[in-house]
Parts: C-alpha cells; structure tokens; sequence
C-alpha cells in the first residue's frame, strides 16, 4: 500500500547560540512548545494524532523517551504513541521520513513529528575511574572504609570529559567532524578565502530574509521571568564581514588548517514540530497543505568523509520521487561547514563522483536556488532538529516562490546522508 503524505504545517522555536537565551530551557521543553504551537496553526486536535515521533542526539537522562514526554506535555493523550528516533544529525529528517512511511504504508493518518535539541544542557561526564571509586565510597559500611574508599582518588578522576566533542568525534575513525571538513577542503582545492566567502554570503542571506523566515518561526518565552519573548534566530549577524571572518584562527587543525567557527555552523538549541497527514487526514482537518513528501533515502559513505553524505543519498532519493535533479526549484543543504557544502557542490559536478552515487552523469548545483535563506552557519544547528527545519524552509520557500520541486538533504556524522524531495504547494 502507498498513499500520499501531505505536510499540513509546521512550526520551530527560535534557534538560539548555546550558552545563550535558552540554555536553561530543557529539550522537552523546546520540543513541547513547538508541538503545541503547530497544532494550533493546524486547527488539530491533539487526540486526532495517530503517532508521536521526534528526533534527538543528546539524549537527556531524564527524559529517555523524550518524544513521548513532549507528546503528554503537549496534550496528547495517553493511549498515543510516542517514538524518539537518532540518526545522528538527520534526527530530525528520520522522524519526518519514519512519519511519511507510517502513513504511506496506511498505518497512521495523522502524525506529529519533527526534532529538539538542547546543545546547551550537554552534560560533562566524569571518568569511569571517578566512577568506580565513588562506588567504593558509597559501599563502605564504617567511617573508616569510607576513608580509605576517598583517599584513592586521584586528580585526574575529577577530570571532565566533554560529551559535546565526544559526541563530534567519529568513533571509527577517531576525527572530530571538524577534520573531516578540513579533508574535503583539501582534496577538492576549497580555499580559506572560499571558505569565507560562503560564510558571509549564508549570514547576508539569513538576515535579508529574516521577515520571511519570521512565518516558520512561533515566539518563546525566556525563563525565568518568561514575559521576555524570542522571536527571532540569535544566529545571523549584519554586521559579519570578510575582515572579521579572516581573523578567525583555525580550529581544529591549528597548524595548517583553513576551518573556523566563522565558516561553520553555529552550536545551536532549538526544536521543530510538523503535522504529516495521509489525503484522509488532511481533509479531516480542512486546512491547505504547505506541501506533499514524494521521496526520501539515507546511504553511507566513508566517516573521514561524512561531509559528501548529501552527494550519496541524493540520487536515489532522487529516484524514489520519480524527480530529476535538473527539475528542482530550491536546494537546502546544510551547512555543517562551508568547506563541505563547497565539496558537495563539487562532487556533484563532478562526472566521476556523479556516475559512482548514481546520477547518470554530472550535475549542476545552481549557486541562486541553494540554502536562498542562509543555513546553518547563520542560522544555527541543534543537531536533532535541524533535519525537520530543512524540510520546513524549503517548503516555505517554494510557497513563497510559486515553484515546485524542492530537495533537502544533509550529512550525517559517522558516514551518512539522508535526503527528502518535495513538492511544494503553489501560493495562489
């Protein structure tokens, strides 16, 4: 069985530079308030909702399931289920795709999805021998083996481990996403001056379509006093320059790298909630699309190059929606680093690397239809959400541009990349 999925709507949170505005708000909190909100554009009533399905990294310890504790946050009732996901950075994208298939396959007719993420509230760990020995402590029955427990521990026990960059870190191959970016720099001749030169052209385009974006975006309260309201991404800057962008060191490789936080994406919280509905269900609730799903694919690729995961999965994605890549009106392909999009714009019009992912031959990434709005280096990515915030742009996007055909795509770290084609509905 295979029926249509319809995107009735959708809705996000400010994206807000860790450490910032929201880093006392909790994931599940970010996600509930985007649930909550994108029901009510809907016109939905929470216990019309088949299936709850979010998209997470960091999972929080609190809230293992976190999608089911934003699901009975928002309302939903009980006897709805509710399913988080993790797919690495394409969180958000898998619970969008998990909800197109549940509803292709004519087991749910309506379903709330999208992603969360809270960069700020990333714990520290502590070494397991900080473990160990605390549980020694904690066994000691007398005063005395509580002593002794205490003395064998050491400084070094106490040593945080940073589950932000651990979690950066490809296990398989031991780089942070970081290096990976510095090796697409360098094996497809990408300079720092390229590099820059992306970076302010992703904040110059944020900031001039900020009115625009401002439609996906639903207000957030600020704790404590939550009368202080964002209603806006703290990302873009219009100000950025060339000048201040080339002061920028190297970050991960120091020495003889050209990848800086200028050129990456910023570290980001921020959530996503989409209505995905079967013709039924969207006609159930009598509101006007923003567009239909026609597509999706993951496939691997080599970790060292996680970056190229958009080139791979984009053919068969591609394939799936019946859809050529020359047909497509809007691209949005995130910007884990201007050195990667600059290699998957590469790679793509490269006949060699094109013909290997399955396109016939090489093709052209028309700079004018790409990220039109600015990504992720302005905008920001809270890496379990940012799947579903593509999907919602571009949907946006062809709305507002009376065209039809759109892809969005991104990379996964630990070799991946996930991609959805779809057609957009027509502005009248």
């Amino acid at each position: 069985m295979s029926r249509r999925v319809l995107v009735v709507d959708g809705v996000r949170t400010p994206f807000v530079k860790a450490g910032a505005d929201l880093s006392s708000v909790a994931a599940w909190q970010l996600g509930s308030a985007a649930a909550r909100e994108v029901t009510v554009r809907a016109g939905l009533s929470p216990e019309q909702i088949d299936e709850v399905i979010f998209g997470c990294v960091a999972h929080p310890s609190d809230s293992a399931n976190i999608a089911r504790v934003v699901a009975l946050r928002s309302g939903v009732p009980e006897s709805t289920p509710a399913l988080t996901v993790s797919r690495n950075c394409a969180s958000g994208l898998e619970a969008v795709t998990l909800a197109a298939e549940k509803i292709a396959a004519g087991t749910a007719d309506i379903v709330l999805c999208g992603g969360l993420e809270s960069m700020s509230q990333i714990p520290l760990h502590y070494p397991q021998s900080f473990s160990r020995k605390l549980s020694g402590v904690m066994r000691a029955r007398s005063l005395g083996e509580k002593l002794v427990a205490l003395s064998a521990l050491r400084f070094r026990d106490f040593k945080p481990v940073i589950a932000l960059e651990q979690g950066l870190t490809d296990p398989t191959c031991g780089e942070i996403m970081g290096l990976t970016g510095e090796r697409l720099a360098r094996e497809f001749g990408i300079s720092r001056a390229d590099q820059d030169a992306y970076a302010l052209e992703s904040h110059r385009k944020a900031v001039a379509a900020a009115s625009r974006i401002a439609e996906e975006i639903a207000p957030l309260g600020v704790p404590p006093q939550m009368h202080d309201r964002l209603e806006a991404d703290i990302g873009p800057r219009a100000d950025q320059s060339i000048a201040a962008l080339q002061k920028l060191r190297p970050y991960f490789d120091r020495r003889l790298g050209t990848v800086t936080v200028g050129n990456s994406c910023q570290i980001t919280d921020g959530a996503v909630a989409l209505i995905l509905a079967s013709e039924k269900g969207a006609e159930l609730l009598g509101s006007e699309p923003l567009g239909e799903i026609l597509g999706h694919a993951y496939r691997g690729c080599d970790p060292r190059r996680m970056g190229l995961g958009p080139v791979h999965a984009s053919a068969p994605a591609l394939a799936a929606a019946g859809v050529a890549f020359e047909d497509l009106a809007r691209i949005e392909l995130n910007e884990a680093f201007a050195a990667q999009v600059l290699a998957c714009c590469a790679a793509f019009e490269d006949a060699e690397f094109a013909r290997s992912v399955g396109f016939p031959d090489a093709v052209r990434v028309n700079r004018k239809l790409l990220n039109v709005n600015g990504g992720a280096i302005a905008l920001g990515h809270p890496v379990g959400a940012t799947g579903a915030r593509l999907v919602l742009t571009l949907l946006h996007e062809l709305r507002r541009s009376g065209e039809e055909l759109g892809l969005a795509t991104l990379c996964i770290g630990g070799g991946q990349g996930g991609a959805v084609v779809v057609k957009g509905k027509v502005a009248a």
